[in-house]
């Protein structure tokens, strides 16, 4: 399994371009998975329905499954959040392991930047970033994409994915 990260901003669009990338990898016949780290509490699960009731009752997991998808999901109800290394465990088998979020992880890395947002670059404070992908020139001594070139920024990704 190859790991390759993306890291940026809030708005800054890295769900965009990874979306844009996904079709990409798969067309090479890759199958891909992806870790997105969220910063806040979020729920996957209805309210309402049985699993979140479940859940609410104090379930610390409910595995539901169904013919076109499974979920399990797991409250954490005051443990530590999950490292970077535990959720990577926890990913089933793939050619191209894609994660969204973790900064400061030490994993290679594409930086994601947009001038309107108004905030800095995260290169260099964060050297594992090896390239920029950002809707104007940018002043860097790294390899930077326009936000659109995906099959270049796809051959990037390939080139530099680190082995596990």
């Amino acid at each position: 399994m190859k790991i390759f990260g993306f890291a940026g901003w809030s708005g800054s669009g890295k769900t965009t371009l990874i979306e844009k990338l996904i079709p990409d990898f798969t067309a090479r016949g890759l199958s891909v998975s992806l870790i997105k780290r969220a910063h806040h509490a979020f729920d996957v699960d209805v309210p309402g329905k049985d699993s979140w009731r479940h859940r609410q009752a104090g379930c610390q997991e409910v595995l539901v499954s169904s013919e076109s998808r499974w979920a399990l999901m797991h409250e954490l109800r005051g443990a530590p959040e999950l490292s970077l290394e535990e959720c990577i465990a926890r990913v089933s088998p793939c050619d191209l392991l894609l994660v969204e979020g973790s900064k400061h992880y030490p994993l290679p890395k594409l930086e994601v930047w947009r001038e309107a947002i108004g905030k800095p670059l995260l290169h260099p404070q964060d050297t594992h970033i090896l390239a920029i992908a950002s809707d104007v020139p940018v002043d860097s001594v790294l390899q930077r994409f326009g936000l659109e070139d995906v099959r270049d920024i796809a051959e990037f990704i390939l080139g530099n994915a680190t082995e596990r």
